[in-house]
């Protein structure tokens, strides 16, 4: 059952490059920019989290999120700032926890870490790790990261890293921890472990209907009272657009999503994206493209199958302008949000 009262929404940037209105593209520096000033804009709309993805590569403009976060956080209020994800498999825990407590620090709590084994591995070579590693490395840093939650003097040796003895790790935060979330593509092993080591649980639904998540998300319920741990609401993160017009809609995102997805599946074998599927995504899949409307109805609907605590937005992807990404934010928070809600709240009432 959805607790509508409860219920967040964000959105998520993977630091795509922005796009002039010319075509060409802005530089990274730039591109950072238009994402602190997206941040601001999507803190004055309400929207409750923003997430920065890391990435080490050159169609991407943040490889470290913490500091954009921050400098969102000094023009912003009460947005959440969260990563989309941390790899820590090819970073310490010791650092990420110190740079996470610092923006916690400096936002007044609003930090959120969320936490991944890296889909892209681009960091293992750059951090000389090796990729024959790439489980062992998340299960122990994992397993490290956990005791730094507690803010309380580590002790710990791994095969990794050098050992911890009595360690104290600075600065503490405020409320005592770190609002963590692993980010999870969808295998039961990562949802069984999410739940094993008692962490919040956020699914990448990139491709196919949401209902297949279902059976995950009731394995981490499961799994959970199994471990004797916390059962927190499943949060869901897809791509999408939203625009004024319903077509124009469909050939933004199209010509972007497109572009980003057959430029990733160079490197990974994917076939490039037809149209018939992405229209397949956009009707039933895992895009939420359209008017306000169209976009309402459909997040609604994942919400209510899968019963969850939160719905990010990924947006941005491929090389949009900057004027579509901060429509696109303002439709997300003044027309999409509150109708998701008024529709959920209908459908309740009619139970």
């Amino acid at each position: 059952m959805v607790d509508i009262n409860k219920l967040e929404f964000g959105i998520e940037t993977f630091g795509d490059i922005v796009a002039n209105e010319d075509g060409s593209v802005k530089t990274a520096a730039e591109s950072i920019r238009q994402i602190i000033h997206e941040g601001e804009i999507a803190d004055q709309y309400g929207i409750d989290v923003i997430g920065v993805g890391e990435h080490h590569r050159p169609d991407y403009s943040v490889s470290s999120p913490e500091i954009v976060l921050g400098a969102i956080a000094s023009v912003t209020k009460n947005i959440k700032l969260a990563t989309a994800v941390t790899v820590l498999s090819s970073d310490d825990p010791v650092r990420v926890y110190e740079r996470f407590a610092t923006l916690d620090g400096l936002s007044n709590g609003r930090a959120q870490v969320m936490l991944g084994r890296g889909s892209f591995t681009e960091s293992f070579p750059l951090f000389g790790y090796d990729l024959t590693d790439y489980d062992d490395l998340f299960n122990e840093k994992l397993e490290l990261y956990k005791k730094l939650q507690a803010e309380t003097p580590v002790t710990w040796s791994g095969k990794f890293r050098a050992s911890l003895k009595n360690q104290e790790v600075y600065p503490k935060t405020e409320k005592g921890e770190l609002e963590t979330y692993i980010g999870i593509g969808g295998s039961p092993e990562s949802i069984i472990r999410a739940a094993r080591f008692g962490y919040k649980v956020i699914l990448a639904i990139i491709g196919g209907q949401a209902d297949r998540f279902k059976p995950y998300i009731d394995l981490y319920h499961q799994a959970a009272k199994k471990y004797d741990m916390p059962e927190y609401p499943i949060a869901v993160h897809s791509h999408g657009f939203i625009a004024d017009d319903g077509d124009d809609a469909k050939k933004v995102a199209f010509k972007n999503i497109k572009a980003n997805f057959d430029r990733i599946g160079l490197t990974r074998g994917w076939a490039p994206m037809s149209r018939e599927q992405f229209d397949g995504e956009t009707k039933n899949g895992s895009f939420y493209v359209g008017t306000p409307e169209v976009v309402a109805q459909r997040i609604a609907r994942t919400i209510d199958l899968l019963g969850l605590g939160r719905f990010d937005l990924v947006y941005g992807a491929g090389n949009q302008t900057a004027a579509q990404r901060e429509r696109m934010i303002e439709l997300f928070g003044t027309k999409v949000i509150p109708r998701v809600k008024e529709i959920l709240t209908e459908k309740e009432a009619a139970k």
